[in-house]
């Protein structure tokens, strides 16, 4: 029952950014900000546990999930250091996360040669 609670909270996610994108006049860059604010406002209140408690990977993994990650290490580390948590908790929480993306870019960047579409 966990796969089917993963993949319908995936899947209710990526159909709001697509109803996102096919409704309004928003670019992507702003849906994906939104994604990410709204991840971080839905932890700070409260809410978004519960998500991730159902939902598991299907609320973690896209960017409502960082989002999450980023309030969730600031609020940690503001417990354990005080206003310098408020600094330092997002980048320590979501760091394995930030630096996978970079690796695997550039080894992407490495093994594709890009070219101009005619």
């Amino acid at each position: 029952m966990n796969y089917v609670n993963v993949f319908i909270c995936g899947g209710i996610l990526c159909a709001v950014g697509q109803l996102l994108i096919d409704l309004t006049n928003w670019t992507p860059a702003r849906i994906l900000t939104g994604y990410v604010v709204a991840g971080v406002l839905l932890q700070a209140v409260g809410v978004y546990q519960y998500v991730v408690d159902w939902g598991g990977a299907g609320a973690t993994v896209p960017l409502l999930g960082f989002g999450y990650s980023l309030a969730r290490g600031v609020a940690k580390a503001v417990a354990e250091k005080g206003a310098l948590g408020i600094l330092t908790g997002g980048l320590t929480a979501t760091s394995a996360g930030i630096a996978a993306a970079v690796v695997f870019g550039l080894i992407a960047a490495v093994l594709v040669k890009p070219g101009y579409k005619r």
